[in-house]
């Protein structure tokens, strides 16, 4: 504990001075001076002068290219700065994506293609899955169209058949002022002025690129708004909520238990009280610039304290309760999770009253929301892999035959809690039955089915050559 031994002021009036200071920094500290520009509900008000721009659809929560770049500013400050936020992106990563989706050209329904020509597409594929680092960009595009609401994804074809991907950032896809008033180039996005959903191009960096060399995956918006809204949008307020809360009331326990006690002399005067104070301190400081000495005495572990007649001892520690303020916190944390349609464990980390075996079950709500998540990304990829073929095609790496007998198709990783036993057996059948290729069936169990057959291949000749040495060579 330290005391002043030139105060004036009694030592329970100095110390609640100290405490008072202590909380009006906290309060300068603390406090977002940018919190009056917002409604009680987390809304911020327009800017006088702004352009409105044309009416937004149903399904837009902007108008303006103005008012889409607040939104998207916000989210994105959530998404590096609230730890929930973080935790809800990273866990909407880990269960769309997880280990990666897996890609394989597969003949076309209705068209013979040869053994030859399928290995060549997926030649294809598989150099563009590494040359690209795909599953790395899978994750990004999750982040991406979660944080921004978005993603732009252009193409960059080369001669020899090859295709490099760079993301374009979302604030560069803007329409340029000499075509503001152009509704057809609203938002950056050329498209049909007669049809909204038939896109032309996207200005990019104020220069017009063609609609075939750039994927916009949009979300959270309906299909004739041009630009998409973040994931976080309607709960931004919870989670700022939460995350003031959460640090208000660590700051008031880190004061409360900052001070151990709180000395009262019912009747000691200054000198007797300056001098009591002296002749307990372990040390004594005198500051250089003010003369002032301060006094310190540690307390340590198991310290008994015996007070002399008129001296009482208040220790503000002990009127800490925080269990008050942690059921608000988890009632502003449910309404985040219930945005995300994710149990409320996937954004807190908090296990302690979650089973996660009933929860991932097949019919569960987060189940079906992932996989709704997971069909509309390979949906996208398949599209975007299908462009990659094409320039392959293009630059006479594939034979143009390959765009009407090959195909390729997409399997994303188990969600559900897995009976591997029984999910087998079902397989089996549907593979004796012609229903299911054993590749499909490796695919489903996380295995490589070219590289299984080269092995049991290969421990097939090893069985040959240990039962008949004579065919060693």
């Amino acid at each position: 504990m330290k005391q002043d031994s030139q105060t004036d002021a009694p030592v329970a009036q100095r110390l609640h001075k100290r405490l008072s200071e202590a909380f009006a920094a906290l309060w300068d500290n603390f406090v977002d001076t940018a919190d009056a520009l917002y409604d009680t509900d987390g809304a911020r008000w327009m800017t006088l002068g702004a352009d409105s721009g044309h009416a937004s659809p149903a399904g837009a929560a902007f108008s303006s290219e103005q008012q889409l770049a607040e939104i998207r500013n916000q989210c994105r400050n959530l998404a590096v700065t609230n730890e929930f936020a973080i935790n809800g992106h990273e866990n909407r990563i880990s269960y769309v994506v997880g280990t990666g989706h897996t890609y394989r050209a597969t003949g076309r329904t209705g068209h013979e293609a040869s053994e030859d020509l399928m290995r060549e597409v997926q030649a294809v594929l598989d150099e563009f899955i590494r040359a690209n680092k795909w599953h790395k960009r899978q994750q990004e595009i999750v982040r991406r169209r979660d944080r921004d609401g978005e993603v732009f994804i252009r193409l960059f074809p080369n001669g020899d058949g090859t295709t490099r991907i760079r993301f374009v950032e979302p604030d560069q896809v803007a329409t340029p002022t000499e075509i503001a008033d152009d509704p057809a180039a609203g938002f950056g996005i050329r498209t049909d002025p007669h049809d909204v959903e038939t896109v032309l191009g996207y200005y990019v960096d104020g220069q017009m690129i063609d609609a075939a060399e750039i994927q916009h995956r949009k979300a959270n918006v309906d299909g004739n708004v041009k630009r998409g809204l973040p994931l976080f949008y309607p709960v931004r307020k919870n989670l700022r909520r939460a995350e003031k809360l959460l640090r208000n009331m660590s700051v008031v326990a880190e004061i409360q238990s900052a001070i151990a006690l709180i000395r009262k002399h019912h009747a000691g005067t200054k000198g007797s009280v300056q001098q009591f104070v002296s002749d307990q301190a372990d040390a004594s400081v005198t500051s250089q610039t003010t003369g002032r000495t301060s006094h310190f005495r540690r307390y340590g572990p198991g310290t008994i304290l015996d007070a002399f007649a008129g001296t009482d001892y208040e220790f503000p520690a002990t009127a800490i309760d925080a269990s008050r303020y942690v059921i608000v916190l988890q009632a502003e944390l449910r309404a985040i999770a219930a945005r995300l349609v994710m149990p409320e464990f996937m954004l807190t980390s908090d296990a302690s009253n979650a089973n996660y075996s009933s929860t991932m079950v097949a019919a569960g709500p987060a189940v079906r929301m992932f996989q709704r998540l997971q069909h509309d990304m390979i949906e996208d990829d398949l599209e975007l892999l299908n462009r990659v073929i094409a320039a392959a095609v293009e630059a006479g790496r594939l034979p143009p035959e390959v765009l009407a007998s090959v195909e390729i198709q997409g399997t994303p990783p188990t969600l559900a809690v897995r009976d591997r036993f029984k999910e087998t057996k079902a397989d089996e059948i549907l593979v004796r039955a012609g229903a299911m290729s054993t590749q499909t069936m490796a695919t489903r169990n996380g295995l490589d089915a070219n590289k299984e057959q080269q092995l049991i291949g290969q421990l097939a000749g090893n069985a040959a050559d240990a039962a008949d040495p004579q065919n060693e060579k």
